[in-house]
């Protein structure tokens, strides 16, 4: 008899596009598409095969219809890696201001083509 909350061991049957059928001793278990990660899932295949041996978390039993609810996701949590968010700095500059830079640069960049002429 399994009970809700058990750690259990089934063979994958068939994926569908909502979820994986495993079969678990005499019970059909199925673990829906968003019980196999905290993120999106694009493809069930991604995580798991057909015939594939996989460790489960029971959610739920029907013992009347021997059926399960399963869970991937809560045994196999996959870490993420932590990144940080880029600050975006977002300024104004007084056109007043950049025409002097601007000058400048292009009076260097034409030096630069009138020594490489001579």
């Amino acid at each position: 008899m399994i009970k809700k909350g058990e750690i259990v061991y089934g063979r994958i049957t068939n994926i569908l596009g909502y979820g994986a059928f495993v079969k678990v001793g005499e019970y059909d278990g199925l673990i829906h598409i968003s019980e196999f990660s905290d993120n999106y899932v694009r493809q069930i295949k991604d995580y798991v095969i057909i015939g594939q041996h996989v460790k489960l978390k029971v959610l739920d039993v029907d013992e009347e219809n021997k059926k399960l609810k399963l869970s991937y996701r809560l045994i196999h949590r996959r870490r993420g890696v932590k990144s940080k968010v880029p600050k975006f700095i977002i300024g104004f500059k007084s056109l007043e201001k950049q025409i002097p830079v601007f000058i400048d640069e292009q009076l260097k960049k034409l030096k630069l083509l009138e020594s490489k002429n001579k």
